[in-house]
This record gives C-alpha cells, structure tokens and sequence, in this order.
C-alpha cells in the first residue's frame, strides 16, 4: 500500500479551515488514484516549534498504478491548485501532500522524492494516523514497529485528536 501524509494550516482560496482543506485534498486525490482508508484528523503543533497556527494532519492510504515520481506529480499538481506557495522550509501552508510510504520501497531520487519520508519517523502527526489505519505497519529502513516509534517521542501534549 502507499500512504499519503495529509496537513494544513492556513485558510484556503475561498476561506476554507485547515480541515476543509485536507477534506478537499482527498476528494482531488480520488480523480486519479483509489483512496481505501483515511484516518482521524490530528491537531498538532508546528514543527519546529513557531508562531503559526496549529496544523490539522491525516493519513490516507491509497492505491494507485502511477510509478512515484508520477504521483509525486500528481501531488504537487493538488497543492498548486489549492494555492500552495513553495517560498521557505517548513513554512505555513494551505496544503501539504507528502508520500510517506510506497509500498515499502526505499526510493532516494535526490532533490525529488525519498520514501519512507526521511522525517516521518520523529512525527507523531504522521505516526498515530498511520497506526490508526495501518497498526502493524513497519519502517522499511529501521524495522521497528509504529508503537516503538512512538515511544520514543514526547508528544503528548503536542497532538490531539479531533
């Protein structure tokens, strides 16, 4: 399976919440691809740690025959449709789409696309929906599972689910 990182943090071009945004990120994500399960939505703070707004995070997994690099694609084409402007690293913004798995593949294509997502592994934003939907999933590269992740995070008041 391929999982889908989902998040948000600023209203969208027609005054949409960061909810409504992701809402809508999955309906773009249904033209081309199959979307199985979609996890809760998780309010979560900044990373790193900033004055702009609280995010709103989901996982979905999908299914779909596009290599990744085309679904990289097709990703950055729904965030450039909602507005997303790429100007500085961990910025606020209106959409975010990232591949945090495809099928268990370790995929470095530099300055385009790593999977797992390089980062995913410190983020409980990401972890506690993929768990949700995913609980026996494994790290392809560090072979641990979703809970000895977790553990290893301080992340308790920094996440909460909605």
């Amino acid at each position: 399976m391929i999982y889908i990182g989902i998040g948000s943090n600023l209203s969208g071009n027609k005054n949409q919440k960061p909810i409504e945004n992701c809402k809508e990120a999955i309906f773009a994500l249904k033209k081309q691809v199959t979307v199985c399960k979609i996890s809760s939505w998780y309010k979560s703070e900044p990373v790193p740690v900033s004055n702009q707004p609280w995010f709103i995070n989901g996982v979905v997994e999908i299914n779909t025959d596009k290599t990744p690099i085309e679904l990289l694609e097709y990703l950055l084409k729904i965030e450039e449709v909602f507005g997303r402007l790429r100007q500085k690293k961990n910025e606020a913004r209106i959409i975010d789409l990232d591949i945090i798995d495809y099928k268990k593949k370790v995929i470095y294509k530099e300055n385009k696309l790593i999977t797992p997502h390089p980062r995913m592994h410190e983020r409980p934003f990401v972890l506690l929906p993929l768990k949700e939907i995913s609980p026996k999933w494994k790290h392809p590269i560090k072979k641990v599972s979703l809970d000895k992740l977790l553990n290893k995070l301080n992340y308790k008041k920094k996440i909460l689910k909605i």
